[in-house]
């Protein structure tokens, strides 16, 4: 049954509560990351980090969905999305141990772009010009930023990019998967998945954590948990196109943590292609909605 439209504005504003909510939250998530990937191997805060968060994960999904959505007619499926997720978020919280907060995100927004060029090359859907325009804007953006050649170029600024094409193949992928699964079922199996993968390499990487950094880890799991499920719940109760900008705020928010926690300042030419990354994002996400109509 589709919403009245007198209960239309209330869920648009709530849609826009929790995507900005949740961004927020997954931003606290990455700079804790971040702190972590000082001490600890990267597999190892993934590993923790779906452990601690797998149990809270079970009872949002008992709740919303019922006993059922525990379930999956599909388990090989997730299991490769899985294995997507995994080598994504290894990507990006090793990139942090290197780059600036608000740089590796900058980056990793670069995503809708190539969710557009892999639909297009690979999917053969239909793309429009105006559509292949805003890609080539999305990758002058990153060349703004990363500057190959020059002597601000690190090497680390290539993870953020294979993050964010991994990510791009982690949601096209859905488009496989039974449409009878919820959105929390898949959010729970991307948890399990994430959780077995990196146990697998704990014997070789494992370091026993400091009691001081028990915090951070229960941290992690938590903002991350609570973001990915209030992201979740935003796109049910508002138009994608109305809360997706809204994804950018993480820009924002990894800017303000940066410094407030490792005095990090963006210079001017991660300002300016971060600029140009988002333009081409939201009209993106602008057009494939006019697209669907």
């Amino acid at each position: 049954m589709a919403p009245s439209s007198s209960n239309a504005p209330s869920n648009a504003r709530a849609g826009l509560f929790l995507i900005c909510l949740g961004i927020g939250s997954l931003s606290i998530s990455d700079a804790i990351a971040k702190e972590l990937t000082g001490g600890y191997p990267v597999l190892e805060i993934l590993f923790l980090r779906n452990l601690i968060a797998l149990p809270i994960v079970v009872l949002l999904v008992w709740k919303l969905s019922g006993p059922s959505a525990l379930v999956s007619r599909q388990p090989v499926a997730h299991f490769l999305r899985g294995i997507v997720w995994v080598l994504a978020a290894t990507c990006f919280f090793t990139s942090l141990r290197y780059l600036g907060l608000a740089e590796a995100t900058t980056l990793v927004f670069i995503a809708p772009v190539f969710i557009t060029a892999i639909s297009a090359l690979f999917l053969k859907e239909q793309v429009g010009w105006r559509r292949w325009s805003a890609v080539l804007a999305g990758f002058i953006g990153v060349v703004i930023v990363v500057r190959p050649g020059a002597g601000t170029f690190q090497t680390a600024s290539i993870l953020p990019l294979i993050t964010a094409f991994l990510y791009a193949v982690f949601m096209l992928s859905a488009r496989w998967l039974d449409k009878s699964e919820s959105a929390w079922t898949l959010m729970l199996y991307q948890v399990i998945t994430g959780g077995v993968l990196t146990a697998i390499a704990m014997p070789f990487v494992w370091v026993t954590p400091n009691l001081d950094d028990i915090g951070l880890f229960l941290g992690i799991a938590v903002f991350g948990t609570a973001g990915v499920t209030m992201i979740t719940q935003a796109f049910r109760l508002a138009p994608a196109a109305t809360i997706a900008p809204f994804e950018y705020t993480a820009l924002l928010w990894a800017t303000l943590l940066g410094w407030l926690f490792w005095r990090e300042i963006p210079d001017m030419a991660t300002y300016a292609g971060a600029a140009v990354i988002v333009a081409s994002g939201i009209f993106i996400v602008l057009r494939e909605q006019k697209a669907g109509r």
